[in-house]
Protein backbone atom coordinates (compact mmCIF):
# COMPACT_ATOMS: atom_id res chain seq x y z
CA UNK A 1 0.00 0.00 0.00
CA UNK A 2 2.81 2.58 -0.23
CA UNK A 3 1.74 5.04 -2.93
CA UNK A 4 4.08 5.50 -6.12
CA UNK A 5 5.99 8.71 -5.20
CA UNK A 6 7.79 6.71 -2.59
CA UNK A 7 5.13 8.06 0.61
CA UNK A 8 4.01 5.19 2.33
CA UNK A 9 0.12 5.07 2.90
CA UNK A 10 0.41 4.39 6.50
CA UNK A 11 -2.18 2.43 8.57
CA UNK A 12 -2.84 1.85 12.20
CA UNK A 13 -4.06 -0.51 15.00
CA UNK A 14 -4.47 0.34 18.80
CA UNK A 15 -4.50 -2.52 21.15
CA UNK A 16 -4.79 -2.65 24.60
CA UNK A 17 -2.56 -4.89 27.19
CA UNK A 18 -1.25 -4.72 30.03
CA UNK A 19 0.87 -2.01 28.97
CA UNK A 20 -2.21 0.36 28.34
CA UNK A 21 -3.05 1.04 25.30
CA UNK A 22 -0.41 0.18 21.98
CA UNK A 23 -0.43 2.09 18.97
CA UNK A 24 1.16 0.39 16.15
CA UNK A 25 1.76 2.32 12.70
CA UNK A 26 3.04 1.08 9.96
CA UNK A 27 2.83 0.46 5.54
CA UNK A 28 3.17 -2.86 3.05
CA UNK A 29 6.79 -2.49 3.49
CA UNK A 30 6.64 -2.82 7.59
CA UNK A 31 6.44 -1.24 11.12
CA UNK A 32 6.89 2.24 11.46
CA UNK A 33 6.77 2.91 14.92
CA UNK A 34 5.08 1.29 18.45
CA UNK A 35 4.14 4.08 20.17
CA UNK A 36 3.26 3.21 24.12
CA UNK A 37 0.35 5.56 25.90
CA UNK A 38 2.31 5.07 28.81
CA UNK A 39 0.84 8.05 30.73
CA UNK A 40 -2.25 5.90 32.14
CA UNK A 41 -2.39 4.06 35.50
CA UNK A 42 -0.05 1.20 35.00
CA UNK A 43 -0.18 -1.33 37.44
CA UNK A 44 2.88 -2.98 39.22
CA UNK A 45 2.86 -6.49 38.07
CA UNK A 46 1.25 -8.58 35.03
CA UNK A 47 -1.69 -10.23 36.96
CA UNK A 48 -3.77 -11.15 34.04
CA UNK A 49 -3.26 -11.94 30.61
CA UNK A 50 -5.05 -9.42 28.53
CA UNK A 51 -5.07 -8.69 24.56
CA UNK A 52 -7.69 -6.64 23.03
CA UNK A 53 -8.24 -5.21 19.62
CA UNK A 54 -9.47 -1.90 20.01
CA UNK A 55 -9.12 0.18 16.49
CA UNK A 56 -7.88 -2.21 13.14
CA UNK A 57 -8.24 -1.06 9.55
CA UNK A 58 -10.77 -3.32 7.99
CA UNK A 59 -7.71 -4.87 5.93
CA UNK A 60 -3.89 -4.92 7.21
CA UNK A 61 -0.94 -5.21 5.48
CA UNK A 62 1.22 -8.43 5.89
CA UNK A 63 3.82 -6.64 8.28
CA UNK A 64 0.77 -4.95 9.99
CA UNK A 65 -0.80 -9.12 10.21
CA UNK A 66 2.43 -10.32 11.73
CA UNK A 67 3.01 -7.66 14.02
CA UNK A 68 -0.17 -8.20 15.73
CA UNK A 69 0.12 -11.76 15.73
CA UNK A 70 3.79 -11.34 17.90
CA UNK A 71 1.99 -8.99 20.45
CA UNK A 72 -1.01 -10.98 20.63
CA UNK A 73 1.41 -13.80 21.15
CA UNK A 74 3.82 -11.96 23.16
CA UNK A 75 1.12 -10.85 26.30
CA UNK A 76 -0.91 -14.39 25.63
CA UNK A 77 1.58 -17.32 25.42
CA UNK A 78 4.63 -15.88 25.51
CA UNK A 79 6.30 -19.41 25.94
CA UNK A 80 5.87 -19.25 22.10
CA UNK A 81 7.24 -15.94 21.38
CA UNK A 82 10.61 -17.37 19.89
CA UNK A 83 9.09 -19.10 17.23
CA UNK A 84 6.93 -16.18 16.00
CA UNK A 85 8.21 -14.42 12.62
CA UNK A 86 9.18 -10.94 13.71
CA UNK A 87 7.65 -7.99 11.17
CA UNK A 88 9.69 -6.41 9.26
CA UNK A 89 10.61 -2.74 9.88
CA UNK A 90 10.02 0.42 7.85
CA UNK A 91 11.86 3.09 9.44
CA UNK A 92 14.48 5.32 8.56
CA UNK A 93 16.73 3.94 11.84
CA UNK A 94 16.66 0.83 9.58
CA UNK A 95 17.54 2.33 6.43
CA UNK A 96 20.84 3.16 6.20
CA UNK A 97 23.48 1.57 8.50
CA UNK A 98 24.33 3.49 11.77
CA UNK A 99 25.75 2.42 15.33
CA UNK A 100 21.61 2.98 16.20
CA UNK A 101 20.71 0.54 13.94
CA UNK A 102 23.76 -2.38 14.74
CA UNK A 103 23.10 -1.57 18.20
CA UNK A 104 19.12 -2.26 17.50
CA UNK A 105 19.53 -5.52 16.04
CA UNK A 106 22.03 -6.55 18.02
CA UNK A 107 19.74 -6.49 20.88
CA UNK A 108 17.03 -7.89 18.71
CA UNK A 109 19.10 -10.83 17.99
CA UNK A 110 21.47 -11.41 20.78
CA UNK A 111 19.30 -10.77 24.06
CA UNK A 112 16.23 -13.05 24.55
CA UNK A 113 12.87 -13.09 26.63
CA UNK A 114 14.19 -13.16 30.28
CA UNK A 115 17.67 -11.74 29.52
CA UNK A 116 19.15 -8.96 30.13
CA UNK A 117 22.19 -6.79 29.03
CA UNK A 118 24.27 -4.25 30.33
CA UNK A 119 24.73 -0.94 28.49
CA UNK A 120 28.64 -2.01 28.39
CA UNK A 121 27.81 -5.54 27.00
CA UNK A 122 25.41 -3.93 24.77
CA UNK A 123 28.25 -2.01 23.34
CA UNK A 124 30.50 -4.85 23.26
CA UNK A 125 28.05 -7.09 21.28
CA UNK A 126 27.25 -3.95 18.80
CA UNK A 127 31.75 -3.82 18.08
CA UNK A 128 32.46 -0.78 20.28
CA UNK A 129 33.35 -1.75 23.75
CA UNK A 130 33.94 1.89 24.90
CA UNK A 131 30.20 2.88 23.01
CA UNK A 132 28.02 2.19 26.98
CA UNK A 133 27.04 6.14 26.69
CA UNK A 134 26.41 5.79 22.32
CA UNK A 135 24.14 3.07 23.38
CA UNK A 136 22.08 4.39 25.61
CA UNK A 137 21.38 7.27 23.18
CA UNK A 138 20.76 4.64 20.53
CA UNK A 139 18.14 2.77 22.59
CA UNK A 140 16.61 6.64 22.64
CA UNK A 141 15.70 6.32 19.46
CA UNK A 142 14.01 2.86 19.32
CA UNK A 143 10.79 3.21 17.32
CA UNK A 144 9.91 -0.42 17.85
CA UNK A 145 9.76 -0.58 21.89
CA UNK A 146 8.63 -4.36 23.03
CA UNK A 147 9.65 -6.11 19.87
CA UNK A 148 13.47 -4.41 19.89
CA UNK A 149 13.42 -5.07 23.69
CA UNK A 150 15.24 -1.78 24.69
CA UNK A 151 13.71 -2.67 28.48
CA UNK A 152 16.14 -5.35 28.33
CA UNK A 153 18.65 -2.94 28.75
CA UNK A 154 20.11 -1.96 32.41
CA UNK A 155 22.96 -0.25 34.35
CA UNK A 156 25.86 -2.76 34.98
CA UNK A 157 25.34 -2.16 38.76
CA UNK A 158 21.89 -4.09 38.25
CA UNK A 159 19.79 -0.87 38.32
CA UNK A 160 17.28 -0.90 35.64
CA UNK A 161 17.96 2.51 34.13
CA UNK A 162 15.96 4.78 32.00
CA UNK A 163 13.39 3.81 28.99
CA UNK A 164 12.38 5.89 26.20
CA UNK A 165 8.72 6.34 26.96
CA UNK A 166 7.17 8.12 29.79
CA UNK A 167 6.23 6.20 33.46
CA UNK A 168 9.52 4.82 32.26
CA UNK A 169 10.53 3.18 35.41
CA UNK A 170 7.13 1.77 35.98
CA UNK A 171 7.05 -0.22 32.12
CA UNK A 172 10.74 -0.96 32.28
CA UNK A 173 10.20 -2.91 35.42
CA UNK A 174 6.84 -4.41 34.44
CA UNK A 175 8.30 -5.41 31.09
CA UNK A 176 11.27 -7.16 33.49
CA UNK A 177 8.85 -8.98 35.50
CA UNK A 178 6.67 -10.06 32.78
CA UNK A 179 9.12 -11.56 30.78
CA UNK A 180 11.06 -13.34 34.02
CA UNK A 181 7.33 -14.89 34.60
CA UNK A 182 7.60 -16.07 30.86
CA UNK A 183 11.02 -17.46 31.21
CA UNK A 184 9.71 -19.29 34.27
CA UNK A 185 6.41 -20.97 32.48
CA UNK A 186 8.77 -21.58 29.74
CA UNK A 187 11.59 -23.62 31.68
CA UNK A 188 8.73 -25.21 33.84
CA UNK A 189 6.78 -26.23 30.75
CA UNK A 190 9.82 -27.93 29.16
CA UNK A 191 10.60 -29.78 32.16
CA UNK A 192 7.34 -31.25 32.63
CA UNK A 193 7.45 -32.58 29.02
CA UNK A 194 11.01 -33.98 29.33
CA UNK A 195 10.23 -35.94 32.66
Amino acid sequence: MALKNGICKMEKFIIECPLGKVVVNGCEKGIHEIQLQSDAEISEQVTTVSYKVCETPPEKTQPMKECENWLRTYFCEPWLIEDVPIPAFHHPVFETDSFTKTVLVTLLEKVKVGETVSYKELAELAGNKKAARAVGMALSHNPIPVIIPCHRVICSNGDIGNYSSGNANKLKALLLGFEMVMKQMKNAAFHADHL
